[in-house]
């Protein structure tokens, strides 16, 4: 009996990460598109991708493309544990995606 509860158990544990992204990726695809940016790209989009990591979300508002188009400082820097992801970027990233912004600045101003 003790066998088969710490099965259930790792069983539980290895499925936590495959639920989360899954939840995650429909969360960004089913977005709702009412709020457009440039080329017609939604910002509630950009916002989840922001949260999954900082810069990502303005480099899917400006069409992708070349690593160069990505905000080189929030992605870089959100590699950083409690500043950049979780942490102080991926807030300030989110938000500048929610409202349309694909700059570089570190500081809400």
């Amino acid at each position: 009996m003790v066998v088969a509860t710490e099965r259930s158990a790792t069983v539980k544990r290895s499925l936590w990460p495959v639920v989360c992204g899954v939840v995650f990726w429909a969360l960004v695809l089913a977005a709702p598109t009412s709020v457009l940016a440039a080329e017609g790209r939604s910002t509630m989009s950009a916002m989840w991708l922001s949260i999954a990591h900082p810069g990502l979300g303005e480099w899917y508002l400006k069409g992708w493309g070349g690593f160069e188009r990505c905000p080189q400082k929030k992605f870089w820097l959100g590699l950083i544990p409690l500043y950049g992801w979780p942490g102080y970027l991926q807030v300030k990233s989110a938000i500048d995606a929610k409202h349309g912004r694909t700059n570089d600045k570190l500081t809400f101003d």
